[in-house]
């Protein structure tokens, strides 16, 4: 009995060395998966939000080799009544108001400031978005009507096979994925405990299989399908992401900060919702957009392609938002008026034909409440005409 004593003693020790090896071994993984789990929670939303590389895996880019790009500053303007309300409302923790060119409202709330690095979220998606034109018009990927396969040949066979380019900028890939952030078990929580955990978001994505439409046939807001989008620039090029995001645009744009894209285990960009920046520099990025791909005497983007990519294409339902290829359009849009909207209050918005840009960021949990995003718009809408007014 004594010599089974020491033997269970012996082993118990054993399994405590072990557990301990495994803590040490797998304590960043576990610390990411804690992160994932309270980056969202209203005590430490906002502090998250502006040091994401605390807590992910993270690819880091330069500001470029340039000077820093001018951002004139033009006489403050008064906002709309109900502004400060909204603010709060909406708990917005930067806004940049530029209107030809120049910044006429610059404000940061909640602890936050103008070097704070602000997560993107989805408004990602339209920085690919721009990337994207410059690749097709260097004539890497032949056609957007190409089919995907013909880049990423390991997604033949899943959900994927038999949507073409299009088909995934418009979100009309017909993939079933589940984009609701309450649920644990929905798509997008798990592949964000993908993210976390340091696995494969490609091995992830090749493992989807089922599909709710044909391509093509009706969108379906599907953020994996950005993910399918940066994969096909990797195989058209045979380059990753932030290297050509680096080389294409940021080299060019004067930022006032190093960027940087979160990453999966395998040093692959989080493109569709993983890209930091000051609120400054979405400014810049949003004004070049603004100027049609222009910036400081240099086109940068295709004039085309944003022509292209934010007019309303995507089979979306009467009456509901307007797409294009990885940018919105509200449901009533003036033409020149788009935006890339991220969840929690992200948005670059533009309003081409009255010389507007807003960047702003936020740490909004009531983002999915209904009516939000109308309610957000309208006070974009409220500011222009507000500038605009000055003007008449």
């Amino acid at each position: 009995m004594r010599a089974f004593g020491k033997f269970l003693g012996r082993l118990l020790l054993a399994l405590i060395v072990v557990a301990i090896a495994v803590g040490i071994w797998k304590r960043d993984n576990i610390t990411r998966l804690l992160a994932v789990n309270s980056l969202f929670s209203e005590e430490r939303i906002v502090q998250n939000f502006s040091h994401m590389d605390d807590l992910f895996l993270t690819l880091p880019m330069s500001r470029g080799p340039g000077p820093l790009s001018p951002l004139p500053t033009g006489a403050p303007m008064e906002m709309p009544g109900d502004f400060d309300d909204w603010i709060k409302a909406r708990a917005v923790t930067a806004l940049v108001v530029m209107k030809d060119g120049e910044i006429r409202h610059e404000s940061y709330h909640l602890g936050t400031g103008p070097d704070d690095q602000r997560i993107s979220w989805s408004v990602a998606k339209s920085f690919l978005s721009a990337l994207f034109g410059i690749v097709v018009d260097e004539g890497a990927i032949a056609s957007l009507d190409d089919p995907v396969t013909k880049y990423v040949p390991a997604l033949a066979g899943g959900a994927y096979d038999g949507a073409t380019i299009r088909n995934v900028l418009q979100m009309a890939s017909g993939v079933t994925f589940d984009e609701d952030y309450l649920d644990f078990w929905s798509d997008i929580n798990k592949m964000g405990r993908v993210l976390a955990l340091g696995r494969s978001m490609d091995g992830f994505t090749e493992s989807l299989t089922e599909t709710e439409a044909a391509p093509g046939l009706r969108w379906q807001y599907v953020s994996i399908d950005t993910h399918v989008l940066g994969m096909a620039l990797r195989g058209a090029t045979g380059r990753n992401v932030p290297d050509l995001m680096q080389e294409k645009i940021f080299d060019h744009m004067g930022l006032e900060a190093d960027p940087y894209y979160l990453s999966d285990g395998y040093e692959t960009a989080f493109v569709l919702g993983g890209l930091n920046l000051t609120t400054r520099d979405y400014a810049r990025f949003g004004q070049m957009i603004l100027q049609g791909g222009e910036w400081q005497g240099k086109q940068i983007v295709p004039s085309e392609w944003i022509a292209a990519s934010t007019t309303p294409s995507a089979p979306t339902a009467p009456g509901a938002q307007k797409y294009g290829l990885q940018w919105w359009m509200p449901p009533d849009a003036r033409e020149g008026e788009f935006f890339a909207r991220g969840i929690y209050g992200q948005y670059i918005y533009i309003d081409r034909p009255r010389g507007v840009m807003i960047a702003t960021n936020g740490a909004d949990r009531g983002f999915r409440e209904a009516g939000v995003n109308d309610r957000n718009i309208a006070m974009f809408r409220a500011i222009t005409a507000t500038l605009d007014k000055e003007t008449q």
